[in-house]
């Protein structure tokens, strides 16, 4: 696209603008609305924090991110292009699924935000996955209130809603208390044929304790509904200097994963996607519902309403990243500068040459509890037996393989299922280095797997062309996606190779088996919180 072209965009509003609070960066992407193209991008690095024995953002972190990333964007549009928007076609928000912010009548926020990291809401789970023979993951929302419910926590009382961060900060843009299906399935269980929260789940619940969830919880809109437009107070929330003008559409908030969805263009049946991050999360697209309840998986949507099996893993890249910081920090100390993109390329191109089943070694990324596997809490581990082939290419395999552990465990649940699989597409900053964690990852999943061009921008880029196809709402999202976003779309994609195949398999059979060192760990090394 030329700069006249994207001026020109920017100046008809012919855009829409995307954010996304990801776990460690808050994104901002403009794109054009007719084609999908990225005009301008914007970010903000940020960190959650472990406070009082639990992971939450500050409030005052979000706005002052939100507003640094979006100012980002918009001197990157004028450098670019010659104009700095005032206005936008469509804006949509999106964030981290689950969780819990809860708040009073007053819309005061009643306890510190409690993020979907959190592995303290056993007791809550275990008791209304056996109550509404759904599975109800830990970090849910509903999972959250209970545990605070039968806690007897003070706060309780006071609660007039519960919200997800991004119905949070939509709410504070538009006014209006709204949330994309999504989203939405990551607080309760979604009724698909209804686009709407089930309703016989919700009067099971409230029988079973007397509370009338339906009145917490915020209204349920399918991708393309009206969600409502940007306030006076709303715009000046987003942009201090006051240049960001009123009345801007926005489209239903949502979470991480369906923003991924649509960016890999993953919402038909028979594809899924991987999301590789703080946390890895599987997304498979179902042509009919599981046959059984399976606490590894949680029964989710597209931002259609569409049902979806997820895996989802506490613990991503993190691990792996301070793996690469060592060496980062090794190449400083010696006098030999290597900045942090080439030494994760490096060490990604080393990890080729090891052996298929990274020879022996074994690498367990959990910074974080692993509901999936049944950690309460987090130690990474690096472990090797003495005949095990320690060389560098094999510890950076097994570091790779290890990010991939949990997901595969929890895939091979849905494979025994039945489940269908023709084409996954993985995204995120782990496949960056060409043809490696793709690579990998087809192994792991023994299916193959697609990396994009369009994928770069992630669930920012998802969330922009969501709130574009509020113009285009008489369309299938996914007919919208396959005519007008990914039409003529570069992808490259990964074979499994059988020789990978067989080496993680082999791989994965001692991460099982090594699980018991990670609980041993638990019990023997307490971390500072705990002692």
């Amino acid at each position: 696209m030329t700069a006249a072209s994207g001026a020109a965009a920017i100046e008809q509003n012919r855009t829409a603008l995307g954010i996304e609070l990801g776990s460690t960066r808050i994104k901002a992407c403009l794109i054009d609305a007719d084609t999908a193209e990225v005009l301008a991008t914007g970010s903000h690095t940020w960190e959650n924090r472990f406070e009082d024995g639990r992971w939450t953002y500050a409030l005052d972190d979000v706005w002052s991110g939100l507003q640094a990333a979006y100012s980002a964007l918009i001197d990157e549009a004028q450098q670019h292009h010659g104009i700095r928007p005032s206005s936008f076609g469509a804006i949509g928000i999106s964030a981290m699924m689950h969780g819990y912010l809860a708040f009073d009548a007053a819309g005061e926020l009643l306890v510190p935000f409690r993020t979907w990291r959190n592995t303290s809401t056993g007791a809550a789970s275990a008791e209304l996955t056996a109550l509404l023979s759904v599975n109800i993951p830990q970090r849910w929302s509903v999972a959250h209130l209970h545990q605070a419910v039968l806690d007897d926590e003070p706060h309780v009382g006071d609660i007039a809603s519960i919200n997800t961060l991004a119905g949070y900060v939509h709410e504070r843009l538009t006014g209006r208390r709204v949330l994309g299906v999504g989203d939405a399935s990551g607080m309760f269980p979604i009724d698909s044929a209804a686009v709407d929260y089930d309703a016989v789940l919700l009067e099971k619940y409230r029988a079973h304790t007397g509370r009338d969830l339906a009145a917490l919880l915020p209204a349920v809109l399918p991708a393309g509904a009206d969600a409502g437009t940007l306030t006076p107070e709303g715009a000046a929330l987003l942009d201090p200097s006051g240049a960001l003008q009123a009345g801007v559409p926005l489209c239903p908030p949502e979470g991480d994963a369906g923003t991924g969805m649509v960016a890999t263009n993953s919402v038909a049946p028979l594809t899924g996607n991987v999301s590789a991050g703080t946390s890895i999360f599987a997304m498979v697209v179902l042509e009919k519902p599981l046959p059984s309840v399976h606490e590894e998986l949680d029964l989710v949507t597209t931002p259609a309403g569409a049902p979806v099996a997820m895996v989802h893993c506490n613990n991503g890249a993190s691990e792996l990243g301070a793996w690469a910081g060592l060496f980062h920090r090794f190449s400083v100390a010696s006098g030999q500068y290597i900045d942090e993109d080439a030494v994760f390329a490096t060490l990604f191109d080393e990890a080729l040459q090891g052996d298929a089943d990274a020879g022996g070694l074994l690498a367990y990324n959990h910074l974080a509890g692993e509901p999936v596997v049944g950690l309460s809490q987090g130690r990474p581990l690096f472990v090797r037996t003495p005949d095990a082939s320690f060389t560098l290419a094999n510890v950076m395999r097994s570091q790779i393989y290890g990010v991939f552990g949990t997901l595969a465990l929890g895939m091979r649940i849905l494979s025994d299922d039945g489940v269908r699989i023709e084409r996954m597409f993985a995204h995120g900053g782990l496949f960056r280095t060409a043809g490696v964690a793709q690579r990998f990852l087809a192994a792991a999943l023994d299916t193959p797997v697609d990396v994009g061009e369009l994928a770069a921008e992630g669930g920012a880029w998802g969330i922009a062309v969501l709130a574009a196809y509020l113009g285009h709402a008489d369309r299938d999202l996914s007919a919208y996606l396959d005519d007008t976003v990914f039409a003529g779309a570069s992808v490259v994609t990964a074979e499994p190779d059988p020789a990978d195949v067989a080496g993680f398999a082999s791989y994965l059979s001692r991460y099982r088996d090594g699980l018991a060192i990670e609980a041993a760990a638990i019990t023997a090394l307490p971390t500072k919180d705990a002692s």
